[in-house]
């Protein structure tokens, strides 16, 4: 299927929204990282760690739905903890001020839904948000908020629900890292496609 989605970019004509070829490259390789994440076991830890920066990480045993992002961003150069926290020193009140803090903290900024989200915003990244399943690409972030509070984020992919209708989602819900048809079951309130250029 993904090898059909490069093809069909490589020959097909150019339409106004459509990914340039290293663009659809890099989605390709967010999916196909994104998909290996799901082979992971990982116990949902969402305590405070203190991190090393830039490039800093829990055990890979450990994480949560932000984690998974993070891991996939660095499987194909791209470190959101350096990109987040570099652009938070030059913007920090442009960031949610939900936590307290009175500066950037490169332990945890990356791994906070909200401060994402306001980071893919500033980098130009936002797409509308769509009841329309077709409007969803692979490599595209998509975030929602669970049970009316919990703010969650995970990665299209290629694959495809059983009745052929979505993409499913690599995410991680709390049960460590899954491939799931669960885009629409909870209300989505970003999308956001971030390609970066200069990825490894």
């Amino acid at each position: 299927m993904l090898t059909a989605l490069l093809l069909t970019a490589a020959t097909a004509p150019a339409q106004p929204d459509s990914l340039s070829g290293d663009s659809t490259l890099l989605a390709a390789r967010l999916v196909t990282a994104a998909i290996e994440r799901t082979t992971h076991r990982v116990t949902y830890a969402p305590a405070y760690h203190r991190l090393p920066y830039p490039g800093g990480d829990l055990p890979d045993s450990l994480g949560v739905c932000t984690d998974l992002v993070v891991r996939v961003y660095r499987a194909v150069g791209v470190d959101l903890q350096r990109e987040v926290h570099e652009d938070m020193r030059t913007a920090f009140a442009e960031y949610p001020d939900r936590w307290g803090l009175t500066q950037p903290d490169p332990s945890i900024d990356h791994r906070r839904v909200p401060n994402l989200r306001r980071f893919w915003e500033r980098q130009g990244a936002e797409l509308p948000v769509s009841h329309e399943a077709a409007d969803y690409r692979p490599g595209d972030l998509v975030t929602w908020i669970l049970w009316g509070y919990q703010p969650h984020v995970g990665i299209i992919t290629d694959h495809r629900s059983i009745d052929d209708e979505r993409p499913l989602v690599a995410h991680n819900i709390g049960a460590g890292p899954q491939l799931e048809d669960m885009l629409f079951d909870y209300p989505i309130t970003g999308h956001y496609r971030y390609l970066p250029g200069g990825a490894d």
